[in-house]
């Protein structure tokens, strides 16, 4: 049921979709159950298997349900930044990313909205309370460990699980850093924005997450994505290098130039 003790404060929650028809709209649904304050939009990537069709019949049915169609797979990073446009121009304050395979728990959505109010962006923590991933086979997990260790160690970032998906930005870090200059197509994504919301001297806070890896559908890791996120966090290192985080912003302070 519908929380209808509303604060006014606009959510958005990016879900992007390329073959997710059986997963889809229960995450929509369990989503926009949780508040009317928080709505939904769907990037989908022209899914063979009609996601993005039967999400706009849902759509007009549900005023707080949006939907992006796109016109092939085009990535994960660009599927986020069309959505983080999109909430730019639509005036969300608290712009979330989720996936869509239920591997995200959207029940966890209450806990970042708390958290958002002395942060500038919340990362859901695979790794901050021990190691909360389920499902997953042992060499992935190590990977992402060692993927995520791997990355602190080069850029700097103080954040443990560098490579997670489930965040929620605060409106201002997204005005402030240049979409168009993100560089990134894949899971490297979640590192850059990481790595430039730092920079920009923003506050970063991760909260405890269980994942648990999608029961319906396929992963779109590949190794094409690994090889990006590798060259991608050494770019990050090296200009790290010539540049140091700037001072920690309030919220009421113009974003830099």
């Amino acid at each position: 049921m519908t929380n209808k003790n509303s604060t006014n404060v606009k959510s958005l929650v990016i879900i992007p979709t390329y073959n997710e028809r059986e997963n889809a709209p229960e995450v929509v649904r369990l989503v926009l159950d949780l508040s009317e304050d928080i709505e939904v939009l769907v990037v989908d990537d022209n899914s063979p298997d009609g996601t993005g069709d039967l999400v706009e019949k849902l759509a007009k049915q549900q005023p707080r349900l949006h939907v992006i169609h796109r016109a092939g797979k085009l990535g994960l990073g660009t599927a986020y930044i069309e959505g983080f446009k999109y909430a730019l121009a639509n005036n969300y304050e608290y712009i979330f990313e989720m996936d869509a395979d239920f591997s995200h728990d959207p029940n966890e959505i209450p806990n970042f909205l708390k958290a958002i109010k002395e942060a500038d962006l919340v990362i859901g923590s695979r790794y901050i309370v021990g190691v909360n991933v389920v499902n997953w086979p042992l060499s992935r997990l190590l990977l992402s460990i060692c993927a995520s260790i791997y990355t602190r160690l080069i850029t700097r970032i103080p954040v443990k699980d560098t490579t997670g998906g489930y965040k929620c930005f605060r409106r201002q870090v997204l005005e402030t850093i240049n979409l168009d200059d993100i560089q990134s197509g894949g899971y490297a994504f979640q590192v850059e924005m990481n790595w430039k919301t730092w920079m920009a001297g923003f506050r970063i806070k991760e909260i405890p997450i269980i994942f648990a890896d999608r029961t319906i559908g396929q992963s779109k890791m590949s190794k094409a994505i690994v090889r990006e996120a590798v060259l991608i966090v050494w770019k990050l290192g090296l200009a790290g290098l010539f540049r140091r985080p700037r001072k920690h912003r309030s919220n009421d302070e113009p974003a830099p130039d």
